[in-house]
């Protein structure tokens, strides 16, 4: 790290540099694509973990989060537009495959328009939306933005912005899709697509050519209520993201305000949110194995998974009085004691998971059918799953070693013996196999755990309004689908002054075009399914 700060001094002088929770640097527009150039080609920092957009008020620009793939150091930086009434910024969508779709969603909330994306329509808004609800002088008034019930006209045209040789913006068209293209619409109302998810697709007979992604079907808007939300208030919305992951979403949340706070947790509340954590992993992964299955055909083996799954609700339930969204996690601690049979309710599970285990791979992942549809269908490469930011079950199949609990240990992470479930070849059969394995690292973290709960308080003594100093956090925790980021910007004040959450579902939406380019309609369906991408998750 030194070695590199004594480069961005040599080289950037302009660029200031401090050290916070990890190594920040702010650095103006014309110097950011040089700057990160550097970082990336020089020291590694080949991951885009997060693009967030900012208005300071008087300023527009934006945070990023840059991560070195191999050591898992991480860098912040920051870069303002120079106009706040027509904000450009340079695009870094050359180096980062991700930041695309990353910054479209920041033209699409703040209005940043960015030198060299080649795609720069809304994402998540319709075209004909009026201003950009991000920013803190936006106008929500209903006669200005009136709710719209009539279909948007599609069109297959699109802007991008290129500097000239004397340094002037010029505005160009590009085209989507041509008319000799054949396109067809696979969802949003599709079984297949988990949600309200639009995949336009142009197909040469069979076979996939290219893929047009359609979000925000169930976008809700839900950053932007946090800024009008106290800290509490602000949980729940976490258990609405991915919901098959509900649990670790807020403990994620909960951590960064408290790392904020500088509050101390409880230790029985430390081993209890682990342990919840971890069942909510196998719950993740029991329905995704499950859905999956259904998806290529094979209903008879969804039985099985949901089998395993109703005792882990059951075992919610008790303790929390929900088997979906589950409010549990809280600023401090858990809301909640255990509920008197949790050690053997869960002690039951872990007997059953190994035999469980042992049938789905000889009621399904052996089938030669299963192979089929699966072997080197969707591979995705190591180097890929960098660049589009995808993590989880996905990137650990396709050879990339990261996993948050073990990259940046949070809890008493850092205490205990698992393996990093890693495979190398990529493709759907990989994923499902990963997430196969990372089920039974799961149960051997929470057998380390269930006779070894301490006694004590579950919640810390935390103050009836919460307050976060001045300065900014991140936090990330491994979900069921990959690392879900958490960051806060506070001016000191009972509210955020912004708060992000960094989705792992949305990369794996952005990778799909990516994987199916050159399949068939069939391993589309497949690929989707494999990647196992949650749509309120993607939305927000």
């Amino acid at each position: 790290m030194a070695n590199l700060q004594e480069t961005v001094a040599k080289r950037f002088p302009d660029v200031e540099m401090a050290q916070g929770e990890t190594l920040e640097l702010n650095v103006s527009d014309k110097q950011l694509h040089d700057l990160v150039t550097t970082l990336r080609n020089e020291f590694g920092y080949d991951n885009l973990r997060a693009l967030i957009g900012m208005d300071w008020g008087e300023q527009l620009g934006v945070v990023y989060y840059i991560v070195n793939s191999a050591t898992y150091e991480m860098i912040r930086l920051k870069t303002v537009a120079d106009s706040r009434e027509n904000p450009f910024l340079h695009s870094i969508s050359d180096l980062y495959a991700i930041a695309g779709v990353y910054e479209r969603e920041v033209y699409d909330f703040y209005g940043i328009k960015f030198i060299g994306n080649p795609d720069m329509r809304r994402l998540f808004l319709r075209n004909d939306w009026v201003g950009f609800p991000f920013r803190k002088d936006y106008n929500a008034d209903p006669q200005v933005n009136p709710v719209r019930l009539d279909h948007e006209e599609v069109e297959d045209t699109t802007v991008y912005y290129e500097e000239d040789a004397n340094g002037n913006i010029v505005e160009k068209q590009r085209v989507i899709f041509s008319p000799e293209q054949f396109v067809v619409n696979i969802g949003p109302q599709h079984p297949a697509t988990h949600g309200v998810l639009r995949l336009r697709t142009a197909v040469d007979g069979e076979t996939i050519t290219k893929i047009d992604l359609y979000l925000g079907y169930i976008h809700r808007g839900i950053e932007k209520l946090c800024e009008g939300q106290g800290y509490p208030q602000t949980l729940h919305y976490t258990d609405r993201l991915d919901y098959l992951s509900a649990m670790i979403n807020r403990h994620g949340l909960c951590l960064c305000i408290e790392k904020a706070m500088g509050l101390e947790i409880p230790r029985r509340a430390q081993v209890i949110r682990v342990i919840m954590d971890e069942l909510n992993r196998i719950n993740s992964h029991l329905l995704a194995m499950g859905t999956f299955c259904m998806d290529l055909g094979a209903t008879t083996m969804l039985f099985y998974p949901l089998r395993e799954r109703e005792r882990i609700l059951d075992i919610f339930e008790k303790t929390t009085g929900a088997r979906m969204t589950f409010n549990y996690n809280t600023i401090g601690g858990v809301m909640a004691d255990l509920d008197a049979n949790f050690v053997s309710d869960v002690k039951a599970l872990l007997e059953v998971m190994p035999k469980a285990i042992k049938e789905y791979n000889k009621v399904f992942t052996g089938n030669i059918i299963a192979k089929n549809r699966m072997e080197g269908v969707g591979a995705l490469s190591k180097e890929d799953a960098i660049s589009y930011n995808i993590t989880g079950p996905t990137a650990r199949a396709a050879g990339w070693n990261y996993d948050v609990r073990r990259a940046r240990p949070y809890g008493i992470y850092n205490e205990l013996d698992f393996n990093v479930v890693t495979r190398t070849g990529g493709d759907s059969m990989d994923r499902f196999k990963a997430r196969i394995t990372e089920m039974e690292e799961s149960c051997k973290i929470i057998a380390q755990l269930i006779d070894n709960i301490p006694e004590g308080d579950i919640c810390a003594k935390v103050p009836k309004i919460i307050k976060l100093p001045e300065g900014h956090w991140f936090q990330e925790v491994e979900t069921g689908k990959g690392a879900f980021g958490c960051y806060i910007e506070s001016t000191g004040t009972a509210q955020p002054f912004r708060l992000k959450l960094n989705s792992p579902c949305f990369p794996l939406a952005a990778v799909v075009d990516h994987l199916v380019s050159g399949n068939k309609i069939a391993d589309l369906i497949t690929i989707g399914g494999s990647l196992d991408y949650i749509v309120p998750d993607i939305d927000r």
